[in-house]
């Protein structure tokens, strides 16, 4: 039986009497900051729909649809008759609880908002975010590794595995590394790299679609490495609830490029 040592970092950063500064609320603070800055720098190449201003905005809309929305999604998606019983629990914030998929159709009711307030079209915004997402969802994962939460499910025998604090005896897989470098660094190269190609900016909503359909694959791929959530336990043929949250966006995701190919390219703001 191989392990490594887990390293135990305090999941609290800084501490200052009943102040408390911690990794994962600094994951979500440099995620949004740092995919507002990125937007920023991205409105400035053609077709150029937004402004920076526009992107300034746009962040407070964000703000609100991924802490409401990812709060939401958890409490729906995961342990509806526990908040039910307690609705009080919900605003709990303190004691964790966020969905990816809750955050994300936070986010997509922000940029319909968001659209409809401003007039620009809400597939470019789609393609700037898609192209974002990928920096918060690297740093969550890393995130989660410090907290040692989600962890994989037991692997005896990969070298690499681990003995989490919370995760028994047995060593597991580092899942949330996986995911960190699938979800968050692989995803960011593949939609970037197409982000380059003006004539495939000009088609607003390819990247969106490349974006929701890599991370449901990926997702679905991590799941395999993953311990489900205790409270549910594995699905019908040994699936879980991540897998099953993931597929509507691949189907969403091939709906977007066949739309934006049919679309045509634009030339001007919509």
């Amino acid at each position: 039986m191989y392990a490594i040592a887990f390293p135990a970092i305090d999941p609290v950063l800084i501490q200052i009497g009943p102040i408390a500064i911690r990794w994962y609320a600094l994951a979500y603070i440099a995620g949004l900051f740092g995919g507002m800055v990125y937007m920023r720098w991205q409105v400035s190449k053609a077709p150029a729909l937004m402004t920076k201003t526009h992107v300034d905005d746009f962040f407070l809309w964000v703000l609100a649809g991924v802490i409401l929305g990812g709060r939401l999604g958890y409490v729906m998606f995961y342990k509806p008759g526990s908040y039910l019983s307690d609705p009080i629990s919900i605003f709990k914030t303190w004691e964790g609880g966020m969905s990816f998929h809750g955050g994300l159709l936070g986010v997509i009711i922000a940029i319909l908002l968001f659209a409809r307030h401003t007039k620009v079209n809400k597939w470019y915004i789609g393609d700037l975010v898609a192209c974002s997402v990928p920096i918060g969802l690297g740093l969550g994962r890393l995130a989660n590794f410090i907290n040692g939460e989600l962890w994989g499910r037991v692997a005896p025998d990969v070298t690499w595995a681990m003995v989490f604090p919370g995760g028994g005896p047995q060593p597991r897989h580092p899942s949330q590394l996986y995911e960190a470098a699938l979800e968050g660094l692989a995803l960011f190269v593949i939609v970037n790299l197409l982000w380059r190609n003006e004539a495939i900016r000009r088609r607003p909503g390819l990247l969106t679609g490349v974006f929701l359909i890599g991370y449901g694959l990926f997702r679905i791929f991590g799941e395999l490495f993953r311990e489900p959530d205790t409270f549910i336990d594995f699905l019908p043929g040994g699936t879980t609830m991540g897998q099953w949250l993931s597929l509507p966006m691949i189907l969403f995701g091939l709906f977007s490029i066949w739309r934006a190919r049919r679309a045509g390219p634009i030339t001007a703001a919509k």
